[in-house]
């Protein structure tokens, strides 16, 4: 009996990309050598999906069992329809600020822009200590890397903590413990 389940690796970076990649984590290595307290002012944002009702998948709903044991029969349910896309940041002390983006609303730059506004503000009341020093870190989406956005951040002072390009597949976790077994 075993379990396997998928693991998510990177891969078909380009040749740039992984030279990117390379010199973005020796550039975070380098600078917390210098600065131990450098993620202490990070502050990372990020944006899901948040379901009304998220049925079990497939991977929480597996169980052992032996060969003679029944397989276990699982209605299909579908997702809900009601959803709303939460936004988070964070640093090393918890959740700074969080919002849901209001229905109908796209997730533009011009939002964006508002919602860092509003994230500065929030800084600046539960993390006093960082209010002038904290850094942004997020994923490469277009609207986070739109020249508003890089000028917003510029004029209010906030740099940016570069993100390394990714790009992620699936493969299963035996692949990476069984030398004998392809990855592809």
């Amino acid at each position: 009996m075993r379990k396997v389940c998928a693991k998510m690796v990177p891969k078909n970076l380009t040749t740039e990309q992984k030279a990117n990649r390379r010199d973005v984590c020796l550039d975070l290595l380098d600078r917390l050598e210098r600065e131990p307290e450098f993620f202490s002012r990070v502050i990372t944002g990020d944006e899901s999906w948040i379901l009304e009702h998220n049925p079990e998948t497939k991977h929480q709903s597996w169980k052992w069992h032996t060969a003679n044991s029944p397989h276990p029969k699982k209605a299909r349910m579908s997702k809900s329809k009601i959803k709303s896309m939460l936004i988070c940041f964070f640093d090393s002390q918890g959740i700074v600020h969080k919002e849901c983006v209001p229905p109908g609303q796209t997730v533009s730059q011009i939002f964006n822009r508002e919602v860092l506004e509003r994230l500065g503000k929030r800084v600046a009341h539960v993390q006093p200590g960082i209010a002038c020093t904290w850094m942004l870190h997020h994923d490469n989406a277009p609207c986070h890397m739109t020249v508003s956005i890089n000028e917003f951040l510029a004029e209010k002072s906030i740099p940016m903590v570069l993100q390394p390009p990714i790009r992620w597949i699936s493969v299963p976790v035996t692949s990476f413990y069984s030398p004998s077994s392809k990855t592809t």
